[in-house]
């Protein structure tokens, strides 16, 4: 655990006042209008999530997040807020013996046939970090990729991802140490992946502090002093054609995009490929991102307590915010009910981005609300 935690603090210095519950505490979720749309909690966690996902069938399947040392990896979301090990005890280190064992999952996805893909940041145990493929249909593994040396560099935090089965591929975000960061295509027909565009303007973060609740976020570096953290290229999303990746630096105001057919093209350059992508629109800083039908892009405006939208005008506006409840949002996923789900995790006041602190207060909140337009279930 340790490990972990010192992991973390190094990553996070490389890339460089508690909220009170909603109204209504008896267990059963409340339905709070906002004067932009109608939000929902559906689940109040004792443990903080990290990504969320809903599948076909409509299980709401999250990692818990890795910034607070948890033993469960990843969870399936049980009646009254319990957390089911997901996909079981075994592959989550808990119990039995298993030749396949989660390290630290962070990004997540279901695609359109209920397989759930679970990236695995390997931080906890400095391991090869891996995409890990579940059939939630025939409750088996699907599929394991590793992603080794030079595909991922020693400072890697691969850390959400886009499923594209319509062209059998995945792209994976990695911040890394910042100046490094860069994107990572995997190939599903051949297994092979590429790192690209590390370095480029559209993935290293910013020169700006995060600030929420009129405290700056910084780290304690082990020596006492503290840097206020820089984290590259997280937000990541598909368009429903699959034509178009969007993505951006944590720290950054620009959400930018690049042709899935130039990424998927191994003979471009790096140089090539950079000439290609475009700025699409300001943003926030932002830690999630989602895409409708009608093109409308979801983002965590973690800055505001908020969950705002990209207008297909490429406007930015606030759609949803509450401080009480929105307190770091990440993590969107379209379920089959029509609605869409996103976490809450008070990542700010977890201790990696405290300054050593924690000052966080469960519970932790899933929460799901009406999109203006629908969207693809999983993403």
């Amino acid at each position: 655990m340790k490990m972990l935690l010192s992991c973390m603090v190094v990553c996070v210095m490389l890339v460089s006042g508690c909220a009170s519950a909603p109204r209504g505490e008896s267990g059963e979720a409340d339905a709070v209008a906002t004067p932009a749309a109608e939000w929902e909690v559906v689940a109040r966690l004792d443990k903080a999530p990290g990504n969320v996902t809903v599948t076909p069938a409509g299980q709401v399947v999250f990692s818990l997040h890795q910034h607070f040392e948890p033993r469960l990896r990843v969870g399936r979301l049980g009646e009254n807020s319990t957390i089911i090990p997901f996909p079981n005890e075994a592959i989550n280190g808990i119990s039995g013996d298993s030749p396949l064992v989660l390290d630290t999952v962070l990004g997540i996805q279901s695609d359109t046939n209920g397989i759930v893909w679970m990236l695995d940041n390997g931080m906890r145990g400095v391991v090869t970090p891996k995409l890990v493929a579940w059939d939630t249909r025939s409750d088996q593994l699907h599929r394991v990729i590793h992603l080794p040396k030079p595909v991922t560099v020693s400072d890697s935090f691969v850390n959400d991802l886009a499923v594209d089965m319509t062209n059998r591929h995945i792209y994976i975000a990695d911040p890394a140490g910042g100046p490094n960061a860069a994107l990572i295509v995997v190939d599903l027909d051949t297994g092979l992946s590429r790192r690209v565009l590390q370095g480029d303007r559209s993935v290293v973060p910013e020169d700006i502090d995060m600030v929420i609740d009129r405290i700056t976020v910084e780290v304690r570096r082990p020596d006492g002093t503290r840097v206020r953290p820089r984290v590259g290229v997280n937000p990541i999303a598909l368009d429903v054609e699959n034509q178009w990746l969007y993505f951006g630096p944590m720290h950054g105001r620009t959400m930018y995009r690049v042709r899935t057919r130039e990424l998927r093209d191994p003979e471009l350059s790096d140089e090539q490929l950079a000439a290609r992508v475009e700025r699409y629109a300001d943003k926030p800083i932002s830690d999630g991102s989602s895409i409708d039908r009608e093109g409308n892009i979801y983002i965590s405006d973690v800055t505001s307590n908020a969950v705002g939208i990209i207008g297909t005008d490429r406007q930015y506006r606030v759609h949803l915010q509450d401080p009480r409840v929105f307190s770091w949002p990440d993590a969107f996923s379209y379920g089959p009910d029509g609605l869409m789900y996103v976490v809450a995790n008070q990542l700010h006041r977890g201790p990696v981005l405290n300054a050593g602190q924690d000052a966080t207060r469960p519970p932790f909140y899933i929460i799901r609300f009406k999109p203006p337009a629908p969207g693809v279930v999983g993403r």
